[in-house]
């Protein structure tokens, strides 16, 4: 809805949701085999981040060999793990491992000059922060922003501030796009269309894990409200601005942490294959 200027900045929005980022990496990956790199930049949040150094960096298939290998190891979903107060999703292993094993031609990101903004949350102020990926700081950068808390029990430092889970603060910055410029924006969601926060009740495990941390706590308590409103931007976006929309079916199999690796296919497939409907359209100016 709505229409974009001649000299608007194009934007690529992608969600996060863990292991539901399959979805993504399906759509990314129909991206790169039909040669559709028109953005002039993208904002990623936890797992949306992560597919979309892939994406960026041409490395077609790398985010679904990730999911389906390393994200399925014990090393880094491990029940046993958490219940002696170890992590429960290591994305610090998960970074550092696929870094080291999947290739990653970050050379290709640069001579594109199309910035990654990967969305992580301060801990100390409860607020988003956007930070540009770069080579220096992708190894601090990443796994800040797919450490959700509980799950992964650090909160790693950026820059010497300590962060968290992006989600917390923006799950899907389609505003914060619009606020840098964009006037075309693609957004890639985890959940179906249709999908709202509703208030639930907050655990009492969380309320003490944060015990220290009022202002995250309130991001965490805010989170449904803000979620919500960028779907409503999303929906009835400003007259100046086109939001375009990539979502997961309905019956879409995958879950936070679902495992099942031909449920994970499905879900990838899913995804090309929307990215290859979303694509027909434009292909066919």
């Amino acid at each position: 809805m709505g229409a974009s200027g001649q000299d608007s900045k194009r934007a690529l929005v992608v969600e996060g949701g863990a292991m539901r980022g399959i979805f993504a990496a399906g759509v990314l990956d129909a991206f790169l085999e039909a040669d559709y790199e028109p953005f002039d930049f993208a904002i990623g949040v936890s797992a949306g981040s992560t597919n979309l150094i892939g994406y960026l960096t041409g490395d077609h298939g790398r985010s679904r060999r990730i999911l389906l290998d390393h994200a399925r190891r014990e090393d880094f979903i491990n029940w046993r793990r958490a219940l002696k107060g170890g992590h429960f999703c290591d994305v610090g292993w998960l970074w550092h491992a696929s870094f080291d094993e999947v290739p990653l031609n970050i050379q290709r990101y640069y001579d594109n000059a199309v910035p990654l903004y990967a969305v992580t949350t301060n801990i100390n102020t409860g607020e988003a922060c956007y930070l540009e990926v770069t080579a220096e700081n992708m190894h601090e950068v990443f796994p800040a922003s797919c450490a959700i808390p509980l799950f992964y029990r650090d909160f790693p430092r950026v820059n010497g501030e300590q962060m968290t889970d992006g989600g917390l603060a923006d799950s899907i910055p389609v505003i914060r796009a619009y606020e840098q410029g964009a006037r075309d924006i693609t957004v890639i969601l985890s959940r179906p269309l249709g999908y709202r926060k509703r208030p639930r009740p907050t655990p009492k495990l969380m309320k003490e894990f944060f015990h220290d941390h009022a202002r995250l706590f309130e991001a965490v308590l805010e989170r449904g409200e803000r979620y919500n409103r960028a779907l409503d931007f999303i929906q009835s976006p400003p007259d100046d601005c086109r939001v375009s929309v990539v979502a997961p079916p309905d019956n879409f199999p995958v879950g936070r942490f679902t495992r099942e690796e031909s449920l994970l296919e499905r879900g990838y497939q899913d995804g090309r294959e929307a990215g290859l409907s979303y694509l027909e359209p434009a292909q066919g100016q």
